[in-house]
């Protein structure tokens, strides 16, 4: 992706991002990281006077199979934080690797180059899982800061990314 293209993209993913988590005002606080609290996901759903024992010992965080998007948006969030820990940041093959070796259906999977077209490492970099009509969307770059991840509606073409992608060969 050229530069020119790649600003207007992670610019409207960021809009998509931010429009969305305003409309969404009951979703668990993020980290930095891109990842929800420890304190967040496991004090959802308890009372003031249980909170401190959710809070000492986190909930597991685990894939939900035939699980919605919103609900698997945790566990995206948590392999996606473990691959931008590693040596392999802005390697979209490492997510998608990650993503499946977790679980999630490499065949509803899109990723977006690595590299400029002229041969430059991308800014930011997107990769998503489609669960249903919904997809787990995540973006990660040097322009970008630390990771995003968030559930998107697909697109009604299929898939979950607009623009171009790379074929998922491996």
């Amino acid at each position: 992706m050229s530069r020119s293209h790649g600003r207007p993209l992670a610019a409207l993913t960021l809009l998509a991002v931010l429009w969305l988590a305003g409309c969404t005002g009951g979703q668990s606080p993020t980290t930095p990281e891109g990842s929800a609290t420890p304190a967040a996901i496991a004090t959802e759903g308890t009372t003031p006077s249980d909170a401190g024992a959710a809070t000492s010992a986190p909930a597991p965080v685990a894939l939900v199979p035939n699980g919605t998007a919103a609900e698997n948006l945790p566990f995206f969030t948590q392999v996606v934080g473990a691959v931008w820990s590693g040596p392999d940041q802005v390697a979209g093959r490492a997510y998608i690797d990650a993503l499946a070796a977790a679980g999630f259906d490499k065949g509803s999977m899109q990723v977006t180059a690595d590299q400029t077209t002229i041969g430059n490492p991308a800014e930011s970099i997107e990769f998503s899982v489609r669960l249903g009509d919904d997809c787990l969307v995540g973006q990660v770059g040097p322009s970008i800061g630390n990771p995003v991840s968030t559930v998107l509606p697909g697109l009604s073409a299929g898939g979950c990314l607009i623009g171009q992608t790379r074929t998922i060969d491996w």
